[in-house]
């Protein structure tokens, strides 16, 4: 099933480090980040486990939970997050997924449906497509999904940086410009009307072109 924005994530059951979850349930009221992996012990992958930990500070204050996946059973999560505490100074204070049997890379359409789940013998060349980065919100829908090649690292300030935007727009009816970054100018989203605009931006707002129109943002 291919998944798009706006569609329900799916919900599993599951093992992770932090004992077992079912999704949605584990997501509660908040926002969720779900990242995933090819394979433990990869090199490019120990460095994101890590920088994911240390932005722990700005994930709670979005209200946001994040969770990781990779495709080895649970005890090689915690072998590996030695490592990541080893060389990156931080060790995952998210759990993580064992996702061997390949349920949860498959429903979310991560690596094709016919895939072989087998632990011994697999690459990370194998599950190559398992790098996928899904923000859902709190109505357990799909917001974003990235993925990236096994030889880039993946870029969490983006991905903070969407978040800011999605939770911003999910409260007020603005869109965020090229490159916008938290407390820039936004644009009014062309459903709202100059009367309707009035009412909420009485100081006015830049109108470069009628349908692009700039304000500050929203408190």
């Amino acid at each position: 099933m291919t998944l798009r924005i706006g569609d329900e994530a799916p919900d599993f059951t599951a093992e992770t480090t932090q004992g077992p979850i079912r999704f949605h349930e584990w997501i509660g009221d908040g926002w969720a980040i779900l990242f995933s992996h090819p394979k433990d012990f990869t090199p490019v992958c120990t460095t994101e486990l890590g920088y994911m930990a240390r932005l722990k500070p700005e994930w709670d204050k979005r209200n946001t939970k994040v969770i990781g996946l990779s495709i080895d059973p649970v005890d090689h999560h915690a072998r590996w997050a030695k490592d990541i505490e080893e060389t990156q100074g931080y060790a995952p204070n998210y759990p993580i997924i064992g996702d061997a049997d390949l349920k949860v890379a498959q429903a979310y359409d991560m690596i094709h449906p016919n895939a072989v789940a087998k632990v011994e013998g697999r690459t990370a060349a194998d599950n190559a497509t398992i790098r996928s980065v899904f923000i859902i919100g709190p109505d357990k829908k799909i917001k974003l999904n990235l993925t990236y090649p096994m030889s880039t690292g993946r870029n969490f300030d983006e991905v903070l940086r969407v978040l800011d935007s999605l939770q911003l727009t999910a409260k007020h009816k603005v869109a965020t410009p090229v490159n916008w970054k938290s407390g820039e100018d936004v644009i009014i989203v062309p459903a709202v009307s100059d009367e309707e605009a009035k009412q909420k931006y009485p100081d006015g707002w830049k109108s470069l072109k009628p349908y692009l129109r700039i304000v500050p943002q929203p408190k």
